[in-house]
């Protein structure tokens, strides 16, 4: 049998997000134009022996478990530093780079640039994270009014990962709107 690759030393500062992970208790959503909403979320975080931690993420409805938002990509650290990008690719045809900085078992980040395919429903979406296109399919939500949006991720003293996203719209200010935690089913 094949051993795993070694992992690079450039993503060191990042070995604990790696593993799969389930939203344990379901996600909660919430903003003040909105109904309180929940979504269930699967995480995979992998390394190759690359300089990047690979990621997909995955939701689903609550009670029919019909896949709803899809996302996939990785993860870098500038070498020497604790700046990260995190670059995904959506099903909805959005490409994201958000970028920011690791401090322990902490990342924070935010949206730097975002492309769409041609052909994307409209209006346009200016400026939005992945997690934030749960609460799009949950709730209906008009994504394109959003100004704003930083995403954390920390592993708490119980070893779950939790995931905390706010956002601020043209008529809202930053608030929080999605927060998740999951439990590590897989190393």
């Amino acid at each position: 049998m094949e051993q795993p690759p070694k992992m690079n030393p450039v993503v060191e500062p990042l070995s604990w997000m790696l593993g799969t992970w389930l939203s344990d208790p379901p996600g909660a959503g919430t903003y003040p134009t909105l109904q309180p909403f929940q979504y269930l979320e699967e995480v995979h975080i992998s390394h190759v022996g690359q300089p990047m931690l690979n990621f997909s993420f995955n939701s689903f409805h609550p009670d029919t478990r019909k896949p709803m938002h899809r996302e996939c990509g990785f993860i870098r650290l500038k070498p020497d530093t604790n700046k990260v990008a995190f670059v995904s690719a959506q099903n909805t045809g959005v490409v994201e780079v958000e970028e920011g900085e690791v401090n322990g078992q902490e990342l924070c980040i935010a949206s730097h640039s975002i492309a769409r395919i041609s052909f994307a429903k409209e209006p346009h979406v200016e400026q939005v994270t992945p997690s934030c296109l749960v609460c799009a399919e949950v709730c209906g939500v008009n994504l394109f009014l959003f100004r704003e949006i930083t995403r954390k991720f920390r592993l708490n003293s119980e070893g779950k990962l939790e995931q905390t996203v706010s956002m601020a719209t043209t008529t809202q200010p930053m608030t929080q709107h999605l927060h998740v935690t999951y439990k590590k089913v897989t190393p």
